[in-house]
């Protein structure tokens, strides 16, 4: 893995940009050490790379978006992070600030420089400061880790963004393979510190070849800055905007008919131009949509890969909770889609802390300061459900449910068997038009007509249309309180 070929700065810049529009930042480094050995190392690494220091900092235009960068060139030292390097990523982090454009980290880097010692090693404060700052003013901060990325840089600026992406294989972790190894005598495990192991465990989004960087950038960056108001995407023309009639059969055909394997899901309703899938292909994704005239974080189930047996755990949560802070962080609404059988029911959920995750993901969608719109899609089971359910506007499918546990499951607990699920699915108001009626639900949509999921993003940008509720006890209203 260590030994792979790695493309140097220039060359990243260099295809990441539309031609012609980089500018370099970088002012010439103004202190030099005073160890004529350390000298000589610097002296090496500039004549080898080119660059004057191990990162190199600009802006350019990514799809015609103007975009600042910070690029590590890994052949200069290590990509290793001194004081001239700290000083000149805070720089450009700063200018971005100032100038109000995005930041896209690209770190490769095998962390502190070690010849600076304590010097070097406080520059990641420095440098996490200034991204603070940066996301504080409402502007994005996008990562991109490349192989290696370890050490300080991995645990400061690699690990802040709204959106955090990875190159495929890449060697990203706290420790570096080779201090583990002379620390304790054997090598890290295998697979650990791998770009996709990252990203199973919800601490990267998606991993991106590098060849595919400048499109996926490129696509996140439009749809977070189209600003034309009232402008429609494919699907999201205007219609009525009174609710669909309550689906008139039984609350257990419901349950049958949201279990259907043919049922459209998430990946339909995201399944138009402008939508832009930060993480996927996991039971809980993460994207960026444009409903109307509004770009919105969506946080939603995927149906399909929970029937698979791969649940709603303690890592989907907390994905689910860094949406919202995306959100919160660049002022845009949150639209969450609910259909789920349920959270999983293991050793591991239990010991990783399932229930704390369900109630902290509930309290924040509660107080999250931006509107915000639910969708009850299809199923929704317990803590799972519950967790991105309150929101100041609610849609549902006409044969939506949302309940405690799954009918077979309560079932169990009042009658110690399945055989009463359809009678208790009844007795227990778990149906989209009883919730509706009882002012639970603001909004039915039919969404197994031949249009269906383009009437249901229809509905959603109605109600972002609507703007902020003027009331934040909307997010925890029970029912009978009324609509």
């Amino acid at each position: 893995m260590t030994d792979r070929p790695r493309a140097d700065a220039s060359s990243l810049v260099e295809s990441l940009f539309d031609h012609g529009t980089f500018e370099r930042w970088d002012a010439p480094v103004g202190w030099e050490p005073t160890d004529p050995r350390y000298r000589s190392s610097l002296a090496r690494a500039r004549e080898h790379t080119g660059p004057d220091e191990s990162v190199i900092t600009g802006s350019g235009r990514v799809r015609d978006v103007r975009v600042a960068v910070v690029v590590s060139e890994f052949g200069f030292l290590g990509g290793s992070i001194g004081r001239s390097a700290g000083k000149r990523v805070v720089a450009a982090i700063e200018r971005a600030t100032q100038e109000r454009i995005p930041v896209l980290a690209l770190p490769a880097s095998g962390g502190t420089r070690m010849q600076e010692g304590t010097a070097a090693f406080l520059q990641m404060v420095a440098i996490t400061g200034a991204v603070n700052a940066h996301k504080a003013a409402g502007l994005l901060y996008l990562v991109y880790l490349r192989h290696p990325t370890t050490g300080g840089v991995f645990a400061s600026w690699g690990s802040l963004g709204h959106v955090t992406w990875a190159e495929p294989s890449a060697l990203v972790g706290f420790l570096g393979p080779r201090v583990y190894q002379g620390l304790y005598g054997e090598p890290f495990p295998a697979n650990v510190q791998t770009s996709e192991n990252l990203q199973r465990r919800g601490l990267v989004d998606s991993v991106v070849p590098t060849d595919r960087l400048a499109a996926v950038v490129g696509e996140t960056l439009a749809v977070l800055s189209a600003t034309a108001p009232g402008a429609n995407r494919q699907g999201d023309a205007q219609t009525d905007p009174r609710s669909d009639p309550p689906n008139t059969g039984t609350a257990w055909d419901a349950v049958v008919a949201t279990r259907a394997p043919d049922r459209p899901g998430l990946k339909e309703l995201l399944a138009v131009d402008g939508a832009v899938v930060l993480r996927g292909n996991a039971p809980l994704w993460l994207a960026l949509h444009r409903f109307g005239g509004n770009s919105a974080v969506v946080i939603g189930h995927d149906r399909r890969i929970q029937a698979g047996g791969e649940l709603i755990g303690p890592v989907d949560l907390r994905v689910a909770r860094r949406g919202m802070t995306m959100a919160t962080d660049l002022g845009l609404p949150v639209v969450t889609v609910i259909d789920t059988p349920g959270a999983e029911l293991s050793v591991t959920a239990e010991e990783s802390g399932l229930a704390s995750e369900i109630a902290r993901c509930t309290a924040e969608l509660v107080a999250v300061p931006v509107p915000t719109v639910s969708v009850l899609l299809g199923q929704g089971a317990g803590g799972a459900a519950l967790a991105i359910f309150p929101a100041d506007r609610r849609i549902a499918a006409t044969d939506a449910w949302l309940s405690p546990l799954p009918p077979e499951g309560s079932s169990l607990i009042v009658h110690r068997d399945t055989d009463h699920a359809a009678e208790l699915a009844a007795d227990q108001g778990i149906v989209a038009g009883a919730l509706f009626a009882d002012g639970t639900v603001d909004r039915l949509v039919e969404v197994m007509a031949p249009d269906g999921m383009a009437r249901l993003r229809s509905a959603i940008a109605a109600e972002l249309a609507c703007g902020p509720t003027p009331s934040d006890s909307r997010r925890t209203r029970v029912p009978g309180a009324g609509r």
